[in-house]
């Protein structure tokens, strides 16, 4: 009896996602929680497994915009369409001694049998050259996912890293004009940046930061820090406990608007923007405000990590309360962010740039960046924004107060 391949719920907010590629063909026998293929929806991809063993049927292709709960295909569970029972008997037993024999060949003498891994996985473990023997698996009947590879090399390896393969070379365009479909998640992202822009009353304000005190900090305790938490010291950590402080001072800039009411979060959800293959993606840091200075760079790199190859999860990306985008890592040295809903500010970071400033009515040269506050005109006013972003500069430019919490 055929068996519904659903689309799989991924999170409350998201609806739809399309089919980025099928990992198996049409009529391929497949093992249960095998990976079927790809779902891409508009915050992140994921791999979604075979509900039961048999024969694949596909009834959408790649590319195909599908809503939640859509059926995509059949597994046909006897695993032989169109065959006879005695010739469905045969094939199967005749497929069992192959896998038997393959099985066989691939596992040591005396001992177990090499474990099975979604496809997903198998490439994480190769490309990471990891022992699956060394996995455990999390899927049904213990089948390794992508997931696992990643737990593994996290608490294992934490700081391997795959040999840098330089890009592939793409091939010189033979026209004028080129057209290559938007993916999934670029159509979200710009649907939402519309959205945002269409439904907010958008405004930004400046200031400037001496980041000097930071940079000297950092100079005399990087390597202590380096060699007791395993883990750089950045200049993100310092921002996002800056932002924290300001959102405990000013906590209507960590609210949102919910219809008529403003819901006001008494907690720190940190979203920080990360570039991808794929477009922005914003992995979220929770309860930020109970994280130490090694913990937000720990989970920062970790959330980085997932986002740019692909493993990120829809909860990895889910619950922010404020965003913090990092334009400087590009060389930007001002910008107005766009404000990521239903948040109602974003902080922009900038580059960071030695220019001549007064300080103590003398002309010094100082470590200079700007920095930009976007809002929801609509909730916060221009006095709470701009005081958020003097409370941030005083954090930042006296680091001290944000371990005495003044």
């Amino acid at each position: 009896m055929p068996v519904d391949i659903k689309v799989p719920s991924v999170g409350e907010s998201v609806t739809e996602g399309s089919i980025a590629r099928w990992l198996k063909k049409d009529g391929d026998v497949v093992r249960r929680d095998e990976g079927l293929f790809e779902l891409e929806t508009e915050k992140a991809s994921q791999e979604v497994p075979a509900p039961e063993a048999g024969t694949l049927r596909i009834l959408k292709q790649e590319g195909d915009r599908v809503a939640i709960g859509a059926v995509v295909g059949h597994i046909e569970t006897d695993g032989a369409v169109g065959k006879s029972p005695e010739t469905s008997r045969v094939a199967t037993a005749a497929e069992r001694v192959q896998t038997q024999a393959a099985s066989a060949e691939t596992a040591p003498k005396d001992g177990p049998l090499e474990p099975a891994l979604s496809p997903a996985a198998r490439r994480a473990a190769a490309t990471e050259k990891v022992d699956p023997a060394q996995i455990q698996g999390t899927g049904r009947s213990g089948l390794i996912l992508k997931e696992d590879v990643q737990r593994h090399l996290e608490t294992s390896h934490p700081k391997e890293k795959p040999a840098s393969v330089p890009p592939p070379v793409a091939p010189a365009p033979t026209g004028r004009e080129t057209r290559q479909r938007m993916s999934s998640i670029r159509q979200r992202i710009a649907e939402r940046l519309l959205q945002s822009q269409k439904s907010t009353a958008s405004l930004t304000t400046f200031n400037e930061i001496d980041l000097g005190a930071i940079m000297d900090l950092r100079a005399r305790y990087k390597d202590v820090f380096k060699k007791k938490h395993d883990v750089g010291l950045g200049f993100m950590s310092f921002f996002v406990r800056a932002t924290v402080e300001a959102l405990k001072t000013y906590p209507l800039v960590n609210s949102s608007i919910d219809g008529a009411d403003i819901v006001q979060h008494h907690f720190y959800n940190i979203g920080v923007a990360v570039s991808t293959e794929k477009g922005l993606m914003v992995p979220v840091l929770r309860d930020a405000d109970t994280m130490s200075f090694a913990e937000i760079e720990k989970k920062i790199t970790g959330l980085a990590d997932k986002a740019r190859t692909g493993g990120v999860t829809v909860a990895d990306l889910q619950g922010g309360t404020f965003t913090i985008t990092n334009g400087g890592v590009f060389g930007s040295m001002l910008s107005t962010p766009i404000l990521n809903p239903p948040q109602s500010a974003i902080l922009g970071m900038h580059s960071i740039q030695k220019r001549a400033v007064v300080k103590d009515d003398q002309i010094v040269i100082r470590p200079m960046m700007y920095v930009a506050l976007t809002y929801d005109h609509r909730l916060i006013d221009g006095r709470e924004a701009v005081l958020f972003l003097v409370r941030i500069k005083e954090c930042l430019e006296s680091p001290e107060r944000l371990l005495l919490e003044i």
